[in-house]
């Protein structure tokens, strides 16, 4: 902004105001007053001239000021109030626009002065002298002087209002010329040096300032010194004219004026003169009075009576000396020292209640500035003989504080007006909550009964004083009720901060103050002013805190105490002075104790706590003199009660000690919040404290009820016991959380310590633990019933100790382990328990901890880590074993995979089981192998692979949980697959491990395998069926897929030593086993009855030991031919086969054969899954040669043209063994005594059992057809034979014999045919020498052909046929052999169309064999069992006939018995004895009259054309069939039947006539057939004439009732016939035609005559045409036609 001077505007207003004025001004006095008339028009026209002469109108005012204020002056001097008011206005515009020169000034002053002694505008005159004074300094020195005297005595006028306005211009106008001063000192002189300054000038009063001293300073000094003057009531010098000045507003301006211009004092020293000459002296000279009064105190004798104390004044004294210390202390040190000391016994409490609080208001004011404290310790509590304040600062506000609570409840002196120090009583309280009001209590202390409020809280850092700003009062003020005790509160805390400042420095940050403390590198003075700045402070700094932190009614005041002791311990422990720091922290200690807790606990108090120095006037610590329980209630009523809970009991308790509860308060949890922190941030200077902490807090976390959890971390008990009497609030039930937050959070600032301090800590933490242990060991806690568990604090803090120090595990592990494992042995369960927890934590947390060495190459740290894990093993009790166990499955979840070489010690613990060990034990162990075998095999080294195979049988063999065995046998079959696949690298690396080899000794890689074996091996013969079952399968699973790897020498072992010992242990085992039900031991399981004994059990291993066995043989047998000793152990395995195959049990038994065929490679079933398991199992191209087998290839079944003499033998040997199976096992069962049939329990063998024994047969055969001769033929068929005739138990036919109508052979059967087809093939292709075997296979055919009409007999068992058999009460049932013997009519059939003209087969004669078996099912015809049996036989025979009837022709001689046969056998089948079935439908019947027909058929074709080479009595007997055929025939003679007329064979009479006329003489000459042709005939004839004669007989018979119809068809028949044979007879030649035949003609003729009677119209219409054929007969004949017979 531009200067009013030489802004022309505001100057040209200027002049237009004052132009103003002046013309007002004339106007008020033309009457009156004209000379201020004339003045003022004057200065009008000077203005003006003014105004034209120069453009710069200021610079022409400010010269011509003087006269221009003339008329104005002039106008104050008439006194009038107008005129006066107008005037000083216009004066104030000219001061205000610094238009006035020094005269003008000096004029403006003197007409002030007048004005004031005439008492006209008194408040007008103030404002214009500030104005004068303020704007500009042109009022120097003696004009200066008198302004401010002009003020002064306005001060002192009666208006109240001038008082006050003239009492703020003075303040005012002090700090403006002392301003004046500031800013001349910011203006340097040029070339001037600093003059010396002369004392003695200094001394000498006077009204000239000194010489040394600029213009403004010396008015400031001037002033200075006339104040001090003033109020020590002596005569001013500089200020000339005071008539009068009140010592309070001279002390208040004095303080102003030290207060805010310290620099002008601390820069001249003449002001600083001032400072010790002046202001010092009339300080201590006004303090006489307090220090000589004493309240309550009798006057002493002297006659001049003690002056009071004027609150005013001392009030003022101290706000001077609070200035004095606190900006001159650096001037001032001795004079300090006195004030501070007057300040100490300000506090004393015979002084009065106002006086004493003023005495705290300063000390508080100086106890936020650090600086000072540290001045006042280096001045005076450092030098040897001075005072030593600092110390009795600290103790007389301690001592304050105490006296506030000694104060009884007597009254204080009647004299004086002293309010009493104790200021109120408690409010009601009931459990340390307020009742009634709703109002939140206020904070409060209360200690013995004295109940003191805390008034007002004070921000951290700043003072805020209240009767030291009370500069209106008079009288002393009445002190609010408990304003003492809260100023020396706030000010013992705010020393505390100021000490740690000074010794910590200032924090950066909030946070840096709850930061750890670090050891600074400070220089020696340094400490040592540390040190005694603790040294001076901390006793009475303990004392006084530890009373109010008891006394606290508030949670806030009880943190800011708290937090006093903290800070203060910390800075102890970091100067390592221990003696303060463990009376701290036993302070902490105590109040976080219930009140008499800490009798017995901290028994250890330091020493120096209750030094003299420290000890306050009535002592407040705890005695055992004073009474607990008055100590309990009042220490509830100060706080409210939180928790009940029992006492820790200790050793050092006597028994029925602490027989009650005890009571903890929301003061104690506090306390307890503060310990840790304390513990927390300053862990590292602890030192030998640490056990006192722990001790507290184990006895805090007992009574709060927290319990250890996971990682040591504390938690609250879910469950409290109703007799503990335990209670805890919901505040505090929210809070346990943070609290063990805190403890875990202290214990993890462990990491933090160095290593002598981490020994600290855990030496008092395995101390703890001792104790608690040796406590459980002793039953001590049984004298306390309300709770008989242990403290487990300090192995849950041992374990959260070692848990955040695993960086220095080396350090740590053995002493924390050691320990640990003395408690996993302690008898009691909770805290063993806790010990394997620790152990198993720690163990954990150590392998997953990251190490500058990774930890799978330190071994030995590895085995250390690890150690303790194993040594759990050796605790016998379950709950340890199982966290032990639940531990190593989590170390292989997060760590398996860098083990190494820590593997055996896993394994170890893993494989360290028992059978005594429980189920669950057993199941988490093997958890954990279960991990190892699927995640960690390749990565475990391969030198440790037998430590798995070893440990997963161990699992197999236990027998609490058979899952576990099952599945564990299930890990030995993964293993393997392990060692398979990874063959080239376990091989390799077993071989680099294994430097040395004997020459016997397998390689390392086999001896792996043979180990895997073995234990499978005793897995097999488990006394549980399940395991058996499970571990054999493995076995020999295992040794199919992946034996091809072994070496030649291995498998020689295998053999040897574990298949057939495994052989021999299962017959064992088995031979021994029980038959009788185990009820106890399936309960209520059901079980089938194949497997409810244990002989029923072993005989499935035994099906599997042996099926696996001789799967192996098969699978392996190049192999094991090559291993030296192979016939003898192919002995050894048929022998067992046989030994099972002659077994009572049904499924030994029939297993045997299967492994027998399994040997003879023939079962299909075997070899598929051998094939697809290999295919499986296929190993990479680069390693099949190094394999012992070469996998890929399955053994193609071998040929007799393959087979040498070794195989032949081995065969050979096989086949005696078939032999000697089938001979006995199908050998019938002995008669019962008495000859009776045996009875149904006798041995028979199963369906199954025969027909697997026959299935043996073909592939064996393949092996031994090259020596294969008639007599085992014969042995052949008679086990095939009686194997046949082995009927099926009853209970077991519906399962084997089909249904009738579904009719099929049955496998036996089956496999039966398969045999001799075989075996025919053989034959067959064979050499002559076998085909001598054709006549034996034929009657073996036969002989089954036989079964199917005559049931087999077996031995003497009574057995029923198959479909007699209606529900299971039949004991024993026959097969059904109708398919059976179908078949091998089909077989015969085949072979004979093969074999008819071998000479064997004629020489044999077999065709007449043939047609002997055949007669019998087509003699019995409809009474065979099955209808498709004679139908089959009857085609066969057919077919056979086609093929050996020219061949019988041609050898005559070797057929003459079969010619009779067959007649017979014609014959019985084509007039059979049983009639067709009443139920035979009229299609079947058609179908068997074909079938006749086909039979004449072939008579007609076959036979019948080549009579000439057939023996005549054959013909005669086939005329015989034909002539009996060709005319109907009834079945029934009965007059009422009705079906037989529909069952005649017409077509078969037809055909039978038709082949007897192709025989005739029809159309022939003579020839070599006449006999047939004459046989013919004749029989027609007499057949006819036999049938006519009965008819007519019959009817005759019959009356008037017809003859049935069959009877009718039958007459018509033969009439027709009669017909058909005249008409042939007629058209014969002459000569061919015998006359016994006509002579037969004619005797016929008078039985048809006989017949014209019959009423039948078919009869008569048959009968007339036969007749009618006689017409020709009745002339003799001609002489030419001769007889035509030959």
């Amino acid at each position: 902004m531009a200067s009013p001077l030489k802004d022309p505007q505001i100057a040209k207003k200027l002049v237009e105001n004052l132009q103003g004025d002046l013309r007002s001004l004339s106007a008020e006095g033309k009457r009156k007053y004209p000379h201020v008339k004339e003045a003022s028009e004057q200065i009008q026209l000077k203005l003006r001239t003014i105004c034209t002469k120069s453009e710069d109108v200021m610079s022409g005012l400010v010269p011509a000021s003087a006269e221009i204020i003339q008329p104005f002056v002039m106008g104050c001097d008439t006194k009038n109030q107008k005129i006066v008011h107008l005037c000083l206005t216009a004066v104030q515009r000219l001061i205000s626009h610094e238009a006035i020169s020094v005269t003008a000034a000096d004029n403006i002053i003197g007409m002030l002065w007048n004005l004031m002694e005439a008492g006209l505008e008194e408040l007008k005159l103030l404002q214009t002298a500030i104005i004068l004074i303020t704007t500009n300094s042109v009022v120097q020195h003696d004009s200066l002087a008198k302004a401010l005297v002009l003020c002064f005595r306005l001060h002192f006028t009666k208006d109240s209002t001038t008082i006050n306005t003239a009492a703020a211009t003075i303040k005012h106008l002090v700090s403006c010329v002392f301003e004046r001063v500031v800013t001349e000192d910011k203006v340097p002189i040029p070339g001037s040096t600093t003059s010396e300054v002369n004392l003695e000038e200094l001394k000498a009063h006077s009204k000239t300032p000194p010489h040394s001293l600029r213009p403004c300073a010396g008015d400031a000094y001037l002033l200075f010194q006339d104040l001090c003057q003033l109020v020590n009531a002596d005569q001013p010098f500089w200020l000339i004219g005071m008539t009068e000045m009140t010592r309070t507003f001279g002390l208040e301006l004095l303080e102003a004026v030290l207060t805010s211009f310290p620099q002008i004092f601390l820069q001249h020293q003449e002001f600083s003169f001032q400072l010790k000459e002046k202001v010092c002296p009339l300080v201590i000279k006004l303090f006489s009075p307090s220090l000589k009064y004493r309240q309550g105190m009798p006057p002493p004798p002297s006659p001049t009576p003690v002056e009071r104390p004027f609150f005013p004044i001392v009030m003022r004294l101290l706000r001077i000396v609070c200035a004095l210390i606190k900006h001159y202390y650096c001037l001032l040190v001795t004079e300090c020292e006195i004030f501070l000391s007057l300040l100490v016994k300000f506090l004393d409490s015979e002084k009065p209640n106002w006086q004493r609080c003023l005495a705290l208001e300063v000390l508080h004011k100086l106890s936020v500035q650090p600086d000072l404290l540290r001045s006042f310790t280096q001045s005076y509590d450092m030098k040897l003989h001075s005072t030593k304040i600092f110390r009795d600062i600290v103790n007389g506000v301690g001592t304050y504080i105490q006296s506030q609570f000694m104060n009884s409840a007597t009254s204080t002196a009647s004299t004086g007006n002293k309010a009493p120090d104790t200021h109120g009583t408690p409010p009601a309280l009931v459990g340390g909550l307020p009742v009634g009001g709703g109002v939140t209590p206020q904070a409060a202390f209360m200690y013995r009964g004295v109940w003191i409020p805390i008034v007002f809280t004070v921000p951290a850092g700043q003072a805020r004083p209240t009767y030291l700003e009370m500069l209106d009062k008079v009288e002393p003020p009445a002190i609010a009720d408990g304003y003492g005790l809260s100023l020396a509160f706030y000010c013992l805390l705010e020393v505390v901060k100021s000490v740690r400042i000074l010794v910590q420095g200032e924090p950066e940050t909030e946070s840096q103050t709850q930061k750890s403390s670090v050891k600074r590198n400070i220089s020696a003075e340094e400490r040592v002013l540390d040190e005694e700045l603790i040294n001076s402070s901390w006793c009475g700094m303990l004392a006084a805190l530890s009373l109010l932190l008891d006394a606290s009614t508030d949670e806030s005041a009880t943190e800011a105490v708290l937090k006093s002791m903290k800070m203060f311990g910390e800075l102890c422990g970091e100067l390592e002075m221990t003696i303060p720091r463990d009376a701290f922290i036993t302070a902490l200690c105590k109040a976080s104790l219930p009140p008499h807790y800490t009798l017995t606990i901290l028994n250890s108090t330091t020493a120096a706590a209750q030094s003299p120095g420290s000890q306050p006037k009535g002592d407040h610590s705890r005695s055992s003199s004073q009474d607990l329980a008055s100590m309990a209630t009042e220490s509830v009523e100060r706080s409210q009660v939180v928790a009940v809970g029992t006492p820790l009991p200790t050793a050092s308790l006597p028994v029925g000690a602490h027989q009650g509860p005890v009571m903890l308060t929301a003061k104690n949890i506090q306390c307890m919040r503060s310990l840790l922190s304390v513990a927390h941030c300053n862990g590292g200077v602890l030192g030998t404290a640490w056990h006192l902490v722990l001790t507290t807090l184990q006895h805090l976390v007992w009574i709060l009820g927290l319990k250890p959890s996971s990682g040591g971390s504390l938690k609250a008990s879910q469950q409290i016991s109703d007799s503990s009497n335990a209670v805890i609030t919901t505040a505090v039930m929210a809070d346990l959380p943070v609290l063990a937050s805190m403890l875990s959070r202290l214990f993890e600032s462990s990491q933090y310590l160095d290593d002598v301090a981490l020994h600290h800590l855990i030496d008092a933490l395995c101390k703890l633990s001792c104790e608690s242990m040796e406590l459980a060991y002793t039953n001590r806690v049984l004298y306390f019933s309300w709770d008989a568990e242990p403290s487990l604090f300090a192995v849950a803090k041992l374990l959260e100790t070692g848990l955040v120090n695993l960086h220095r595990v080396e350090v740590l592990w053995r002493p924390v382990t050691n320990h640990l494992l003395e408690v996993c042995q302690h008898p009691h369960q909770g805290m063993r328990c806790w010990g394997a927890e620790a152990v198993t934590t720690m163990v954990k947390a150590a392998l997953s901890h990251k190490y500058p060495t990774e930890l799978h190459e330190n071994v030995k740290l590895q085995s250390m880590i690890l150690g303790p894990l194993q040594e759990l093993s050796d605790i016998p009790q379950s709950d340890i074993r199982q966290k032990q166990l639940e531990c190593v499955l989590q170390v292989l979840h997060n760590n398996g995979d860098k083990l190494l070489h820590g593997w055996p010690l896993i394994l170890g613990v893993i494989g360290a089981l028992n059978n005594d060990q429980g189920e669950k034990l057993i199941q988490t162990a093997f958890q954990s192998l279960q991990l190892v075998v699927t995640d960690f095999l390749p990565i475990i080294p391969c030198v440790y692979l037998q430590d798995c195979v070893e440990v997963a049988a161990k699992f197999g063999l236990q027998n609490r949980e058979l899952n576990i065995s099952l599945t564990a046998i299930g890990l030995l079959w993964n293993i393997s697959d392990f060692f398979y696949q990874n063959r080239q690298r376990i091989e390799s690396e077993l071989n680099a491990s294994q430097k040395t080899t004997k020459a016997d000794d397998i390689p390392p890689f086999d001896a792996l395998w043979m180990g895997l074996y073995i234990k499978q091996g005793q897995l097999c013969v488990d006394q549980r069926p399940a395991v058996r079952k499970s571990a054999g399968q493995t076995l020999f699973s295992t040794i199919s897929a992946h034996g091809g790897l072994l070496q030649t020498g291995t498998w020689k072992k295998v053999v040897w030593q574990v298949l057939f010992p495994l052989l021999e242990n299962v017959q064992k085992l088995s031979s021994t086993a029980s038959n009788v039900k185990d009820e106890a031991a399936t309960g209520n399981i059901l079980i089938h009855h194949s497997r409810d004994t244990a002989e029923k059990q072993w005989a499935e291993t035994c099906v599997l030991s042996l099926a696996g066995v001789a799967r192996t043989f098969n699978a392996k047998r190049k192999i094991l031919q090559t291993i030296g000793d192979f016939p003898r152990a192919w002995s050894l395995l048929l022998e067992y086969i046989e030994t099972n195959a002659m077994c009572s049990n049904a499924e030994v038994s029939l297993a045997a054969l299967k492994s027998f065929q399994e040997i003879l490679q023939m079962s299909s079933e075997t070899k598929d899954k051998s094939d697809e398991l290999l295919t499986l199992m296929k190993p990479p191209s680069e390693v099949v040669m190094s394999r012992s087998e070469d996998v890929n290839k399955v053994l193609p079944r071998t040929t007799s043209g393959e087979d040498s003499d070794l195989d032949l033998s081995l065969w050979t040997a096989a086949w005696k063994v078939w032999l000697n199976i089938g001979a006995n096992a199908t050998k019938p069962p002995p008669s019962s005594p008495g000859g009776k049939p045996p009875d149904r329990g006798v041995y028979v063998p199963s369906q199954a059992f025969l027909t697997a024994l026959v299935q043996t047969f073909p592939p064996l055969f393949e092996h031994i057809k090259t020596r294969f001769v008639a007599a085992d033929l014969q042995k052949l068929s008679s086990v095939l034979r009686t194997a046949l005739c082995v009927p099926v138990h009853g209970d077991a036919s519906p399962f084997i014999i089909p249904s009738f109508p579904d009719v099929t052979t049955t496998p036996l059967q089956e496999a039966s045919l398969t045999a001799m087809d075989v075996l025919i093939k053989a034959v067959q292709s064979g050499p002559e020498s076998m085909q001598s075997m054709y006549p034996d296979i034929f009657d073996q055919l036969l002989t089954f052909v036989e079964f199917g009409v005559r049931v087999p007999k077996f031995g003497q068992i009574e057995a029923k046929a198959f479909g007699a058999v209606k529900g299971p009460q039949v004991d024993w049932v026959t097969m059904n052999f109708v398919p059976f013997a179908e078949k091998s009519v089909d077989m015969v059939v085949n072979l004979y169309i093969v074999a008819a003209k071998h000479p064997v087969v004629i020489q044999a004669r077999v065709l007449q064999k043939i047609i002997q078996t055949f007669r019998l099912p087509l003699s019995y015809k409809y009474a065979c069992p099955s209808p498709s049996t004679w139908v089959l036989v009857i085609h066969s025979l057919l077919t056979v006939l086609g093929v050996g009837l020219p061949v019988a022709r041609k050898q005559g001689a070797a057929f003459q018995d079969m010619w009779a046969e067959l007649a017979k056998t014609l014959e019985e089948f084509l007039f059979p004895k049983q009639p067709s079935p009443t139920t035979l439908s009229m299609e079947d019947f058609q179908r068997d009259e074909t079938i006749d027909c086909k039979v004449v058929q072939m008579i007609r074709d076959d036979i019948l054309p080549y009579s000439s080479s057939i023996p005549s009595d054959f013909v005669k007997q086939i005329m015989k069939l034909l002539n009996r055929g060709s005319i109907h025939s009834t079945s029934s003679d009965s007059f009422i039947d009705t079906d037989s007329s529909k069952k005649l064979r017409e077509e078969f009479a037809k055909t039978c006539f038709e082949t007897l006329l192709q025989f005739s003489f029809i159309n022939k000459s003579r020839s070599e057939e006449g006999g047939i042709t004459k046989m013919a005939v004749m029989s027609l004839l007499q057949r006819c004439q036999e049938v006519v004669r009965k008819h007519v007989d019959d009817e005759r018979l019959s009356g008037k009732c017809p003859l049935p119809r069959p009877r009718l068809a039958e007459m018509a028949s033969v009439l027709k016939a009669i017909t058909t044979l005249l008409r042939s007879l007629k058209q014969a030649q002459p000569g061919n035609v015998d006359k016994a035949v006509w002579k037969l003609v004619l005797q016929l003729y008078p039985c048809l005559v006989d017949c014209t009677t019959s009423p039948s119209p078919s009869v008569c219409k048959a009968l007339r045409d036969a007749l009618h054929e006689y017409s020709d007969l009745l002339s003799p004949p001609t002489p030419t036609i001769t007889n035509g017979t030959t």
